[in-house]
């Protein structure tokens, strides 16, 4: 009768593979990255939202002012240009951060913030046009539409040109610790959100409105 021998595992092998295979929690960059991306998706569900009743009420107008009588596509081109060419700003403030390069930082988080100012005054000079040419939103349900949407779109961008100056402040007070980055990831995918959500904005609202 034959014999079959069958070895025994060593322990500390096996240990050592399950470590390997089981590296261990995610590191906390990773997590607030994730977690930060779940409340970007709810915002984008609130835009949706929007997106939908503005598709809506577009047409019902209570016989005012349409769209293409109203859009300024000019203006609109230049908003559209500071919002893309500051997306591109705060990239270079990400990279600047993440190689800690303090001058460069505060350089790109500064022209990042300037051009933030510079589409909320050209959106503000809008709506202000419009209310004295008697188009507000309380006009019809295709204004008020309009104005919610675009001015919570608005609000948004404000939140992040506060947020961008607190965070340029804690950087010259604490510099780049781990939090700090952590942090600067957020604002990062929040203003980059801003800035797709507006593209979407810019050819839902503007474009197809100029069309009408």
């Amino acid at each position: 009768m034959s014999t079959i021998v069958l070895g025994h595992a060593d322990p500390h092998h096996l240990g050592g593979l399950h470590a390997a295979d089981h590296a261990g929690p995610a590191s906390k960059r990773i997590v607030t990255g994730y977690g930060f991306w779940i409340f970007l998706l709810s915002d984008i569900v609130m835009f949706s939202c929007f997106f939908a009743a503005y598709a809506v009420l577009s047409g019902q107008t209570a016989d005012g002012p349409k769209g293409s009588e109203l859009f300024d596509l000019r203006s609109v081109a230049a908003e559209t240009g500071c919002l893309l060419l500051s997306s591109f700003t705060c990239g270079l403030a990400s990279i600047a951060a993440d190689v800690r390069e303090k001058t460069l930082f505060q350089l790109a988080m500064a022209l990042t913030c300037a051009l933030g100012l510079a589409f909320l005054s050209l959106e503000v000079r809008e709506f202000a046009s419009l209310v004295a040419r008697g188009a507000g939103p309380t006009r019809s349900a295709f204004l008020s539409a309009f104005f919610t949407l675009v001015g919570c779109h608005g609000l948004h961008v404000s939140a992040g040109v506060l947020w961008l100056l607190t965070m340029m402040a804690q950087v010259i007070a604490k510099g780049f610790r781990a939090d700090i980055q952590r942090r600067l990831l957020c604002f990062a995918l929040f203003w980059h959100a801003l800035d797709i959500i507006w593209v979407a904005l810019f050819s839902v609202v503007y474009l197809l409105g100029a069309g009408q």
